[in-house]
């Protein structure tokens, strides 16, 4: 089965890339695509954070990992399957990111800590509820994952 998916929008920024860390203080605008009216975001201004899931449409077919391989090619963090990181080498290319919504105008949204470069297709927006997130206790991750991100965001 094959599934064919369109994007709603675009992200506009000034980041070409390619980078790797320090999107914590990156402002983009999702621009929506043609066919979509603003009613589309009506209550959206009302959460604080947006998901955005998005294409990494700079990955070439032919680096995409369908196996194991170490993150950022690092040969110091262990060997580990393409689903247990978060890469944008992934068979299917989807990136998701929990960012800042900082306003929602017309049919555009300023958002915060979006890790997409610019002209990145957006293919979906979804809002951050609470119930969502983890509820018990802290999330669990092993030390190389928590050296990858110790300077992603900051």
């Amino acid at each position: 089965m094959n599934v064919i998916l369109n994007p709603v929008g675009r992200v506009h920024n000034a980041e070409p890339g390619p980078r790797e860390d320090y999107w914590g203080s990156i402002v983009s605008e999702i621009r929506l695509e043609e066919g979509f009216q603003r009613e589309a975001l009506k209550g959206l201004g009302e959460f604080s954070h947006i998901e955005v899931l998005f294409y990494f449409h700079g990955v070439s077919e032919d680096s995409i990992t369908r196996g194991t391989r170490h993150p950022r090619g690092n040969p110091s963090w262990p060997e580990v399957g393409i689903f247990a990181q978060r890469g944008k080498n992934r068979p299917n290319r989807i990136g998701a990111t929990i960012c800042r919504l900082l306003s929602v105008e017309g049919t555009r949204i300023r958002v915060q800590g979006l890790d997409a470069l610019d002209g990145t297709p957006v293919l979906d927006i979804k809002p951050v509820m609470q119930e969502f997130l983890p509820e018990r206790g802290a999330v669990r991750q092993p030390q190389w994952a928590t050296a990858l991100m110790k300077d992603y965001f900051a």
